[in-house]
């Protein structure tokens, strides 16, 4: 049984995480700020990562940090706030809880930590400077950080196009907008969270032993192919 510290874990994508790292055995500590109200194998800590202080745990076998933002504006209505915060919670948030483990993580055999991009930080999109900034230096961290930390610690991405998830609630907001948005796909699909957990999984475990520093890019073709 590995054990595995999941920054989120409550909604969305990293609640799917969750429930499949439980349902092969696993063990899950769950740090965020509502109860998950599903059942799982581990411990949930009602934390704010970002601000409160981050529990003591045994070693780990990895991390994901999951908690992110999505605030799209055109960039003349964007604050030095909007930047600020966009900043905090993806970038900021994810050097604290890494720095913060990293001895717990060396005390594993072999770990792994996972983070999330965005297809913003891969082709420019109106709206997106704020998000798009904060996911390009989150990419930029997890490249610097599987150098730094390899050979026992691998370091990855994953950069998804939109989810359906709660935090996407407000763009997905009615059928017509989901309608175009799986026009704009070439796979004519929206991503699930559990098809983007299935990723997660797999950069956890050992069937990704020879993967660090990547950013996966999962889109359902929007960025990688032409429609």
């Amino acid at each position: 049984m590995k054990k595995y510290l999941i920054i989120g874990g409550s909604k969305g994508i990293t609640k799917e995480v969750v429930k499949q790292l439980s349902a092969q055995g696993d063990f899950c500590y769950v740090i965020s700020r509502t109860t998950p109200d599903f059942p799982f194998n581990g411990t949930h800590f009602a934390l704010n990562a970002l601000t409160d202080d981050l529990p003591a745990l045994e070693p780990l076998d990895g991390i994901v940090y999951g908690i992110g933002t999505i605030n799209l504006k055109p960039f003349n209505r964007l604050s030095i706030d909007d930047f600020a915060h966009d900043w905090q919670v993806n970038v900021l948030g994810a050097v604290k809880v890494v720095q913060h483990y990293l001895p717990q993580l060396k005390l594993a055999n072999k770990a792994s930590v996972v983070m999330f991009s965005s297809v913003a930080a891969q082709r420019g999109m109106p709206f997106h400077a704020s998000i798009g900034a904060a996911k390009g230096a989150v990419e930029g961290l997890v490249k610097s950080l599987a150098a730094e930390l390899a050979p026992k610690i691998r370091v990855n991405a994953i950069a998804p196009s939109i989810v359906d998830t709660p935090l996407a609630a407000g763009i997905l907001r009615n059928d017509t907008i989901k309608e175009n948005m799986v026009a704009k796909h070439p796979l004519k699909r929206i991503l699930q969270p559990e098809d983007v957990a299935k990723t997660v999984v797999f950069l956890l475990n050992d069937s990704s032993n020879g993967i660090t520093g990547q950013i996966f890019i999962q889109d359902n073709g929007l960025i990688s192919i032409s429609n």
